[in-house]
């Protein structure tokens, strides 16, 4: 290696070091970080300032209140509600550029996505390319926090749902032409913006208590809320694909599943254990 070539890669690396957020570790040399090893993170961190801020669930008054009370959903078992609030809490977590951990899971979502082995800078326009709105993902995180990132790292380190995840993100950069006529639509979506949708529905529909007999059923709350955003975003991608939709439908599209997610969360379940079993 040259001289001029090595002094460059010195320079870059130093760069990258700064603006990865990795506090001294290059965002290339950084090791992917498992959602496990994420979440067990989550679970020893001091969140009580995000646990201040947490609705466990939503407020009903008057009649709602009265039919949520004689025929309303079950509620959240007590031995659960410690696992509801820690996924509340995240929620509420901002990404913070001091915590390498974070900095980790915004790397390795990258990394799994774009299947690099390079790691990228900390802001940039490669965000835009995985469908965050800006240079900064941190700002398209509002309502769901860190358990909007902890949804699309689960999304693309498991590795059942992985080829799900990859299919999805290449249908968000896909143009196709449409049936029996020349016009070609665009089908393209920004990947990570919907995945931050479908985190939101996803809590609100644990605020409402819609999850509550599924989570109950399974003595699980995270993993139910992790399976849940799955088989809402392969419903997306169903619907998305095969009826040829584009950004313009994605109010709507959004709104339907939302009312999918909270009246039919078990349906929805099903439909991607059937996928998942092919």
């Amino acid at each position: 290696i040259s001289e001029d070539l090595r002094r460059a890669q010195e320079e870059w690396e130093a760069v990258e070091e700064i603006q990865s957020g990795l506090g001294g570790m290059s965002a290339s040399a950084a090791p992917l970080i498992s959602f496990n090893e994420a979440l067990q993170y989550f679970q020893t961190a001091d969140l009580s300032d995000c646990r201040k801020k947490v609705r466990v669930t939503a407020r009903r008054q008057g009649l709602a209140a009265l039919v949520r009370f004689l025929f309303g959903p079950p509620q959240l078992q007590p031995q659960l509600q410690g696992e509801q609030e820690l996924a509340l809490a995240m929620a509420q977590c901002r990404l913070d550029d001091n915590e390498r951990v974070h900095m980790r899971i915004l790397q390795t979502i990258y990394k799994k996505l774009t299947h690099s082995r390079l790691g990228c800078p900390r802001y940039g326009a490669h965000w835009e390319e995985l469908g965050f709105q800006g240079a900064d993902p941190g700002t398209d995180l509002r309502g769901t926090g860190m358990l909007g990132l902890m949804q699309m790292l689960y999304f693309v380190m498991d590795s059942q749902t992985l080829p799900l995840a990859q299919e999805i993100f290449r249908l968000s950069h896909h143009e196709t032409q449409a049936p029996a006529i020349t016009l070609i639509l665009l089908q393209n979506f920004p990947f990570c913006i919907m995945s931050v949708n479908i985190t939101r529905i996803v809590i609100q529909a644990l605020r409402e208590e819609c999850l509550s007999r599924e989570c109950n059923r399974r003595q699980q709350v995270i993993a139910v809320l992790n399976d849940l955003y799955t088989a809402a975003f392969l419903q997306l991608y169903r619907i998305w694909k095969w009826q040829h939709k584009t950004i313009a439908d994605s109010g709507f599209l959004l709104k339907e599943l939302e009312s999918s997610t909270k009246k039919k969360p078990k349906q929805l379940l099903k439909s991607l254990e059937a996928y998942m079993s092919q």
